[in-house]
């Protein structure tokens, strides 16, 4: 037996996070010390991933399209000589100056324009900051083959329902535990099992003529999971054991010391609430929590209670799950809405989404009595089970208000653990480093700040600073055997989603949502004659987010003076017949008076009539 393999399956999985972390070190330095054989990758009767003949000419090329300097919409291309392979297409939620816009996506410009290179896109997980953008770019990239996991696989199509006019996909199924290569031209690709927070997630081992590139997905480290299975450290060992030439590795939590909890602890603080709660139980997280769906299913039997899953996402998350075997549960627990209505208070847990005080969630309608069956009542336990995602601090804030208002007992993550991130920390981070002592890193999905930690914790652990590369999305960054460089740059800006429309919103339409929001709009309309430019009657004007037009009867004078004197003035016969000059000096001259009268200057819109 290799000598990785027994101390690692001998781990206790059941001690504490830091014992267990403490084994696993002494374990990996004992195996870094042994001589490995050269045909043990996996084991003796699995071939190794075949070594192709270093080309010292070629470079292996890293573009990050989306994750870099932010947290979300995700997606990276590697390259070597004529051939791309894509690893994850999600999306990104909008920034606050974005009005309107629903999210954001990468930018595929040079992919679409390289289509007919591109070999096929690997998924790590079923987050929609990995897979949300794939609707939306797939079938302008040529509708390569996408590889997933089969609940990443599950998610995949079950969305693409709403988009039943797009070609079909071509979705092929890989696996987290099996031995199979995926062979894409010059990657050999093996998956390997990582913790986060939704099963099936994977890391990525791939081969490549320069040398060995693991993808760590978003992970964590977590021995005691509860809805999963511990991360397979034997087999990103044996995976790695040539030398690993380039690591990228999520960067989320590298700016918080120490480990991250184990999902154990999350699930033993809930069992406190449900020991304490008296009435309705209505538990709030992301709608693809589900390591946090199971373990309320798994307290809800222990405390007699039946649960009601409310929310579209996580329905239809939950319902993928339960008929791929990733949710356990006796038959039963999960009831409809109108059984529950059946149940005494003290017998139900409310599973929805709305945790992060989304208009149209769940929790939002339920809290504002708009939901059909349900409304906060006196004694109420709500728990809030997901941290607070930047920008949504004071929508959160709303609803924790209201529902205290209304009676109900909350709780949230700041109170007691009953969250926890799906990301390594500091001391996860180290540990992986050195499992793997990669020759270069390029620290990836993070704010720059997570990215410099990153680098910090890299060099405390001895990789070379000259090693370790701090890119910004669309810089491409070429590998070669001794040195790393960007080399060039593509178009990596994003791309608006709104409503139907897709990159039809740009910054001038954001600029005008954020000048409507601000100062409102002032339309003018006047009917003018074409053969004398003359005024005929009175200009109508329409105030909309500017000023109260009944209150406002003085200012409102002035301004028609100045339209009449505008018109008559610029709509000369010479002029009569071009109103495009007339519009302009109306909106520049209207507009410069009103900042003039009331230090606000709205869009004005002028509309002229031609009689």
């Amino acid at each position: 037996m290799d000598p990785i393999q027994q101390p690692v399956a001998n781990t206790p999985t059941h001690k504490s996070t830091h014992a267990t972390h403490s084994t696993l070190k002494a374990t990996v330095g004992a195996a870094r010390r042994t001589p490995r054989r050269s045909n043990s990758w996996m084991g003796r009767k699995t071939n190794p991933i075949p070594l192709p003949q270093k080309e010292e000419q070629k470079g292996l090329r890293v573009i990050p399209f989306g994750g870099l300097e932010e947290v979300g919409r995700n997606m990276m291309a590697l390259e070597y000589g004529d051939d791309i392979l894509v690893v994850d297409m999600g999306f990104g939620f909008p920034d606050e100056d974005m009005p309107g816009v629903d999210y954001t996506i990468p930018n595929f410009h040079y992919l679409k324009e390289n289509k007919k290179r591109i070999v096929g896109v690997v998924i790590t997980h079923g987050h929609y900051d990995h897979i949300g953008a794939i609707p939306y770019i797939i079938h302008e990239i040529g509708n390569p083959t996408i590889y997933a996991t089969p609940l990443s696989k599950g998610i995949i199509l079950k969305r693409q329902d709403d988009f039943p006019h797009q070609p079909k996909l071509h979705i092929e199924t890989i696996y987290k535990d099996k031995e199979e290569i995926i062979d894409l031209g010059p990657f050999k690709i093996v998956p390997f099992h990582v913790n986060h927070n939704i099963p099936d997630s994977v890391g990525l081992a791939i081969q490549t003529p320069l040398g060995m590139v693991v993808h760590t997905c978003d992970f964590k480290f977590d021995f005691s999971p509860i809805a999963d299975e511990p991360a397979d450290i034997a087999r990103i060992v044996k995976l790695t054991s040539s030398g690993v030439f380039l690591l990228l590795s999520d960067s989320t939590g590298s700016e918080k010391p120490g480990h991250a909890p184990s999902e154990k602890t999350i699930f033993e603080n809930l069992e406190l609430i449900f020991e304490k709660a008296q009435g309705r139980i209505i538990a709030a997280t992301f709608s693809s929590l589900i390591e946090r769906v199971q373990q309320i299913i798994l307290l809800a039997e222990k405390f007699n209670r039946k649960v009601v899953i409310e929310g579209y996402g996580m329905k239809n998350n939950v319902e993928i799950c339960r008929s791929l075997g990733y949710l356990k549960g006796q038959k039963g627990t999960i009831i409809s809405a109108e059984e529950a209505l059946m149940l005494p208070p003290e017998r139900l847990v409310i599973m929805c989404t709305g945790a992060q005080g989304e208009d149209r969630a769940a929790l939002m309608r339920i809290t504002n009595q708009e939901h059909r069956y349900f409304k906060i009542e006196k004694g109420d336990t709500i728990i809030f089970s997901s941290s607070v995602v930047p920008g949504n601090e004071r929508a959160v804030q709303y609803l924790v208000d209201s529902l205290t208002r209304q009676g109900a007992k909350v709780y949230n993550y700041k109170m007691m653990d009953i969250h926890v991130s799906g990301h390594a920390y500091q001391e996860d981070l180290k540990l992986l480093l050195n499992l793997l002592k990669p020759k270069f890193l390029m620290p990836i999905h993070g704010q720059f700040s997570m990215l410099r930690a990153h680098e910090e914790l890299a060099t405390s652990v001895g990789v070379k600073p000259e090693n370790i590369i701090l890119a910004s999305n669309g810089q491409v960054v070429e590998f070669k055997e001794n040195k790393a460089a960007v080399v060039g740059e593509v178009p990596a800006n994003y791309i608006m989603v709104d409503g139907l429309g897709i990159g039809d919103v740009s910054e001038v339409v954001l600029r005008d949502r954020d000048l409507l929001s601000k100062d409102g709009m002032f339309v003018i309309v006047a009917a003018v004659d074409t053969k004398t430019g003359k005024l005929k009657g009175y200009p109508n004007i329409i105030s909309r987010g500017f000023i109260y037009l009944k209150e406002s009867k003085e200012l409102l004078d002035e301004t028609r003076n100045l339209i009449r004197k505008i018109i008559e003035r610029t709509a000369t016969p010479d002029h009569a017949s071009n109103m495009t000059y007339v519009k302009d000096n109306l909106r520049e001259q209207v507009g410069a008076f009103l900042w003039k009268k009331i230090k606000r200057r709205p869009m004005v819109l002028p509309v002229i009539i031609e009689v």
